[in-house]
């Protein structure tokens, strides 16, 4: 070896040496490939929808805009997996200097994140307070002799909330309700996961931490699966309620947003409460601006669950084959960080949407 050939192992560095066996610090290609696939994924779906008209032809593409993204997932953690915490990347820079560069990154992440659901709820309260609510106008009554009925076909430009279906009765407002005490007690789950995880060595059997982690990290994947599948059903499914003679409750369907025509594109709305007694006239609306805003605002923090979910279900397996000790316990704490904003998000999202 020559005086000019370096070994990392004896020239330290805040980046540690290219250690393959610890997945120390490395150039990795996997989040161009996933963003690439992310492009290729959002461009397509978009031309899929072009002016609320489905297009087929664009499907194939969308799936291979997903198929780069998972390509991409799996050279990531491929490098992840022997990962033990060794030679943890540190900032060499003002103003992190000293600190963790996933953890500035996370926080860089999160900050962008606040910025993307700030805009979403500015603009539905822009939207909310600057369009009159369908309910108003309906009960002015003018909406008659200006032709906004069934009957004519015209639709009155109106803001019509998602809380008048959901929070119309208990039922519609349950799985809203449920998904967010899933939440809230899926950000306890992820915590403990990271407390056993950080457990030092000898105070904890190897095999319990294993076990614990692996249980905590599998109850948090499936609190979110459970938030999404409550979503679904929400939004396009519905559900039956059984009589329960004792409470008094009497046999019925709740029917979903989809079948209840509450759609982006729903220009011809109507609602069974907007029916005019004396005339039998029904109100008609254009209520694609609320109905967007709401589909937009709760889809974007859905895909942020869908993508914790993705998270969850690598660090589940990684913890079930022992790979997660004090050393790269961190790991859990900046996903940890991520899941954390998710819940917060929707705990701001429930009331706003949901409630009011």
């Amino acid at each position: 070896m020559s005086e000019h050939d370096h070994d990392d192992h004896h020239h330290p560095s805040a980046w540690g040496p290219h250690d393959w066996s610890h997945g120390a610090p490395h150039n990795s290609w996997s989040p161009l490939i996933m963003s690439i696939g992310f492009g290729i994924f959002l461009f397509m779906l978009a031309n899929a929808f072009t002016n609320g008209v489905f297009d087929g032809s664009y499907i194939p593409l969308v799936f291979v805009g997903l198929l780069v993204v998972l390509f991409g997932l799996i050279v990531w953690w491929r490098q992840d997996m022997s990962f033990d915490g060794t030679y943890e990347p540190m900032a060499t820079g003002a103003p992190f200097k000293n600190i963790q560069i996933r953890k500035v990154s996370i926080w860089v992440f999160l900050m962008s994140e606040m910025m993307v659901f700030t805009s979403l709820f500015s603009t539905y309260i822009r939207y909310r307070t600057g369009i009159e609510n369908c309910q108003t106008i309906f009960e002015r009554g003018d909406w008659i002799e200006q032709g906004y009925t069934l009957e004519a076909g015209h639709s009155v430009i109106c803001f019509e909330p998602a809380s008048h279906l959901i929070a119309s009765s208990m039922w519609h407002i349950a799985p809203g309700a449920i998904n967010t005490f899933a939440l809230i007690i899926s950000s306890f789950t992820i915590v403990q996961a990271l407390r056993y995880a950080s457990k030092p060595v000898g105070e904890i059997d190897e095999n319990v931490r294993r076990k614990k982690v692996t249980r905590y990290l599998a109850s948090t994947w499936a609190l979110a699966i459970l938030f999404l599948t409550l979503k679904l059903i929400e939004w396009f499914i519905g559900f039956y309620v059984p009589e329960i003679e004792f409470l008094g409750v009497h046999e019925h369907h709740i029917h979903s947003l989809y079948s209840e025509g509450y759609l982006i594109n729903a220009d011809h709305y109507h609602h069974h409460d907007w029916v005019d007694e004396a005339t039998g006239a029904t109100m008609l609306a254009d209520i694609r601006v609320s109905a967007s805003t709401f589909y937009v605002t709760t889809g974007t923090h859905g895909v942020h669950v869908f993508g914790g979910i993705v998270g969850l279900t690598y660090m589940t397996f990684k913890a079930w084959t022992g790979g997660y000790t004090p050393k790269n316990a961190v790991s859990i704490e900046y996903f940890g960080l991520y899941w954390h904003f998710v819940d917060l998000v929707w705990v701001l999202v429930f009331p706003f949407f949901y409630l009011y």
